[in-house]
């Protein structure tokens, strides 16, 4: 007879038995797990086998990856931690406002202010208001100075002071200009000085121009400025070239021929020790109170006219120069520039003659007679608006005539700049801005006549 309790230690030690074995196999479910992986859900079957992983395997048991390496075991060096602003106190922050506002802290006074003001409403309040006051004080205006700073400032010394030898009014606007031009040049590089330049004017009935750099600009300036220095008595910057006719252009294309290489910045003494030679000799001497006769090659001008005439056509170039290489430059005070307008008008009528005997103006009309010297004739009225600005009346049939406003056939209104431009070639009659009334063909003959006025 078999004794229950037996069987059932029997069945008892048979499930033992059972539970180790399938523990050894790794599990009820085996070594895929219940979801087909190594102890993973989802995992694929090409899961690297336990001798093959890269952590120390347990049978049976998840993987445990090793920790991630610090940065401090790498080598690195660490992430530069942001200095904290300084602990100041209320009352010093509140007095660094005004100089925050104006950009005037420092690194750390600018971090402490601003940490400041993000937890103090009144501070916050102030900074605001303070910095709309700045936005009022600066003024979007040029860097450069006022061309008629120079003018004021010399103006108010020798109102204290009169000078011992003063500068002839009427040599004001070359010494003005000369330095101005001298003032733009004392920056440039050698890049600057071989800049490329286009010299322009007008050749009686077309456009024409020349190109050279800007150290070729300051070498014709020194060439023709020469004309007055010779007139004076002082040395030539030509030396013993010979530049045939004493003209502008003859003695330029003399200098330039005698110069083995290209003009560089080496020019820039010689004329500026040319010009306050002149400056200083007109001075002393008075050049005959300007009625001196500086000699042009085809036409004679004293001395006063010619200054002015120089100081017109340093302005000009110190222009081109300006544009060439990027640079803002200011037209002359409007007391040089009135100087330099009056001479351009008392030239037109001269110069009108000249194109009318070679063709190229419309012939006198009525009356078809020459009018007598000091008679009134047909009249153009100049209106120069703007900077410089005033009114002549250009006599139209002859040069030795008188302007009449009575004798009116027409009316040009130029602003003094642009009339300025026409003269020197810078604009074309036909794109200058005027206003006009009345005879059309005496009009454009008059504007014609003031772009004829220009030169090399």
């Amino acid at each position: 007879m078999t004794d229950p309790d037996h069987h059932e230690r029997d069945d008892h030690e048979r499930d033992d038995d059972k539970r180790d074995e399938e523990e050894r196999d790794g599990g009820e479910f085996g070594e895929s797990g219940p979801f087909g992986g190594f102890g993973g859900f989802g995992a694929s079957g090409d899961e690297k086998k336990p001798d093959e992983q890269d952590t120390p395997y347990v049978s049976g048991r998840p993987r445990i990856p090793v920790p991630r390496a610090s940065v401090e075991d790498t080598g690195l060096p660490l992430p530069a931690v942001p200095p904290a602003p300084p602990q100041l106190e209320h009352q010093v922050l509140k007095s660094l406002l005004g100089a925050w506002a104006l950009a005037a802290c420092s690194a750390e006074e600018t971090a402490a202010v601003e940490d400041h003001l993000g937890g103090c409403g009144s501070c916050a309040d102030e900074a605001r208001r303070l910095r709309e006051a700045v936005g009022l004080l600066q003024r979007p205006d040029s860097l450069d100075l006022d061309p008629g700073l120079r003018t004021r400032v010399l103006e108010s010394c020798l109102d204290r002071r009169p000078p011992r030898v003063p500068v002839p009014d009427w040599a004001a606007a070359y010494d003005a200009e000369t330095a101005r031009l001298d003032a733009l040049l004392q920056d440039f590089g050698d890049a600057e000085w071989h800049t490329p330049v286009r010299l322009r004017w007008f050749d009686g009935s077309r456009p024409a121009g020349r190109r050279t750099t800007v150290a070729g600009v300051i070498a014709h300036l020194l060439a023709v400025d020469g004309l007055i220095a010779l007139a004076l008595g002082l040395d030539d910057p030509l030396g013993g070239t010979d530049a045939g006719p004493p003209t502008p252009t003859a003695r330029t294309e003399a200098y330039w021929r005698a110069c083995h290489v290209p003009p560089t910045r080496t020019v820039r003494a010689p004329w500026r020790e040319q010009s306050h030679g002149i400056v200083r000799t007109v001075s002393f001497t008075g050049g005959g109170e300007g009625g001196l006769g500086v000699p042009y090659g085809d036409h004679e001008l004293p001395l006063r006219d010619a200054m002015t005439d120089r100081a017109f056509e340093c302005w000009v170039h110190a222009e081109d120069i300006a544009e060439a290489v990027d640079y803002p430059y200011e037209p002359p005070s409007a007391r040089h520039l009135h100087r330099m307008v009056d001479l351009a008008a008392r030239l037109l009528p001269g110069t009108l003659a000249d194109r009318r005997r070679a063709g190229l103006a419309s012939p006198a009309r009525a009356p078809r007679r020459l009018v007598p010297a000091g008679t009134p004739g047909r009249t153009l009225r100049l209106e120069i608006e703007g900077s410089g600005g005033g009114e002549w009346l250009i006599p139209l049939d002859s040069p030795a005539a008188l302007g009449s406003a009575d004798h009116e056939v027409a009316h040009v209104a130029l602003d003094g700049v642009e009339f300025c431009r026409l003269a020197a070639g810078r604009v074309s009659p036909d794109e200058a801005a005027a206003g006009q009334l009345g005879d059309r063909e005496a009009i454009r003959d008059v504007l014609l006549a003031a772009a004829s006025l220009s030169r090399m």
